[in-house]
């Protein structure tokens, strides 16, 4: 074992190909968090999270690094063939699950952009150069063995420290990309409305509902799904944006104070939304107060001109506060103002000053939203008469939820796009108006901070006061949500802790039948989605 062993040339290619899954998980993981640290180190605290550090092979792996140190250490070397025999079994497995998962489209891949691109090829580099470094002065086949798995345990936060240390150079071209926008945004001789939206969740429904309402009579361009970050609003306005348009919506995301500021100093934007607030994100601005600044619209309103307009929901205590300190035009949207309202499961009408609507959007959530586009659009010289011919351009895919029946029967309501506090009382609120048992399957919700317990037990009350059955996917916060529905009334035997797909499938089935309702709640594994709706 003292020469280099043709059985490491055999192990090397599975080891690459190992990691290379891996590496691209862990990029994904980070693009799912926006890169944000609080964001991505705060997964770890959920359960979702401390399984990947503590995975029952990832801990076999670092046993059997400790047993066969001390077995060099203290034991005759004649068996330490083992650990090479051990990883290329492991290695070989791991190869051709990863070959079986891109074969079915499930592996967890980032989106491939220049940065992700960067970064993978970065890391793969560092796993290229420690594998060369081992070949030329590692011999013993043991502590070649030895070493790639140290390399494969650290990998994590190898990958994790690539992305930390080029964050310098990611700011550096976010401020460049900042500066063009500014710049080009300035440049433009006709006079362009920009709409900047805000706020912890309404934001994507509002501004898809503007965009088809506002488009009835102008030429208008609105951020996509995801682009609502300080790099991709200002790519957005580099490619797309140009003097054929009208109108520009922006939807803003934010999980720092400071962030919405910045956005609004290249962007300039002429009228602001704030479409609802709540302790979501709480957890990543650590205050209320950052939060508040961010996503509560502070820093909107103070990037307003004085001749701009402010828009908020009337419904919610936070943006009534903001609307009371606003120094600029303001327009606050809430059910008063409406008359005839009718909720339907898959529709909603309305009548506003004696100018009837019927939209095909689900519950009073999506009608909030709907309406904060309406303000909007009267304030740019709309007519209800024609905003009401726009909004039966609106179609149910426009909002948050996805509606189906499975094979047995079920309406199966899909809420799993994202979820917040006010979100998810709101589809409980939604899946009233269904006929039947009605089931949730949710995981507990995260980044809340302190008001986790709170927000918790208020979303388990709800549960009783709505549901039969409740099947909850996470455990961080169940006994809260548990204690909420029973002292609201629900039986402990129907608000279950469980988190195998095959196991949730079966107990719908058994406790469902035709016409009964499942609401699939927040951010579901898409393992025990796809269980749901092809086994149910």
């Amino acid at each position: 074992m003292d020469t280099i062993s043709p059985l490491i040339i055999f192990l090397l290619p599975f080891w690459f190909v190992r990691n290379t899954k891996h590496i691209l998980f862990w990029i994904y993981l980070w693009q799912l968090k926006q890169y944000h640290r609080g964001r991505f180190f705060s997964h770890f605290k959920t359960e979702k999270g401390k399984k990947l550090l503590l995975h029952p092979l990832q801990i076999i792996k670092v046993i059997l690094l400790i047993i066969s140190f001390l077995w060099f250490l203290f034991l005759p070397k004649d068996y330490l063939l083992f650990l090479y025999a051990f990883l290329f079994l492991i290695y070989f497995l791991e190869s051709l699950l990863y070959f079986k998962a891109l074969f079915a489209k499930r592996a967890k891949n980032p989106a491939f952009t220049k940065k992700t691109i960067f970064l993978f090829v970065a890391n793969f580099l560092i796993a290229m150069i420690f594998a060369a470094l081992l070949l030329l002065f590692v011999k013993n086949i043991f502590w070649f063995a030895f070493l790639i798995l140290i390399f494969e345990i650290l990998l994590p936060l190898i990958v994790s420290l690539v992305v930390i240390l080029i964050q310098p150079m990611a700011d550096s071209y976010r401020l460049s990309l900042q500066k063009k926008a500014k710049e080009k945004i300035g440049s433009f001789k006709k006079d362009i409305t920009i709409i900047a939206i805000t706020g912890s969740y309404g934001k994507t429904s509002t501004k898809e509902y503007l965009t088809t309402i506002l488009s009835q009579r102008f030429q208008v361009l609105a951020t996509k799904e995801h682009q609502n970050t300080e790099v991709a609003i200002p790519q957005m306005i580099l490619n797309e944006l140009n003097e054929k348009y009208d109108i520009f919506i922006v939807e803003m995301g934010a999980y720092d104070k400071g962030t919405i500021k910045r956005i609004c100093e290249f962007l300039k934007p002429k009228i602001g939304v704030v479409t609802g607030v709540n302790e979501q994100h709480l957890a990543l601005f650590g205050l209320m107060e950052n939060l508040l600044s961010a996503e509560g619209g502070k820093e909107l309103l103070e990037s307003l001109p004085k001749d701009g307009l402010l828009v908020i929901n009337g419904e919610n205590d936070y943006c009534l506060d903001l609307y009371r300190k606003a120094d600029v035009q303001k327009i606050s949207y809430s059910f008063d103002k409406l008359k005839n309202i009718n909720i339907e499961k898959d529709s909603v009408s309305f009548s506003i000053e004696d100018v009837s609507f019927n939209v095909n959007i689900f519950g009073k959530h999506s009608l909030l939203n709907l309406l904060g586009a309406i303000s909007i659009a009267k304030s740019l010289g709309m007519s209800f008469e024609e905003i009401s011919k726009a909004t039966k351009k609106i179609s149910a895919r426009q909002s948050s939820y996805k509606i189906s029946e499975s094979k047995e029967g079920f309406d199966i309501i899909d809420s799993t796009y994202s979820a917040n506090p006010a979100g998810v009382i709101a589809d409980l609120e939604y899946l009233k108006l269904f006929s039947g048992k009605k089931v949730i399957v949710m995981p507990c919700l995260i980044e809340l901070g302190k008001a986790a317990k709170e927000v918790h037990q208020k979303i388990g009350k709800k549960i009783a006061e709505v549901c039969d059955l409740a099947i909850i996917t996470t455990k961080e916060c169940f006994d809260s949500i548990k204690d909420g529905a029973l002292e609201n009334g629900m039986k402990k035997e129907n608000i279950e802790l469980i988190n195998d797909a095959n196991l949730i499938s079966g107990k719908i089935k058994s406790f469902c039948k035709s016409n009964d309702t499942i609401l699939l709640e927040g951010r579901i594994s898409e393992n025990i989605i796809s269980k749901i709706k092809i086994k149910c």
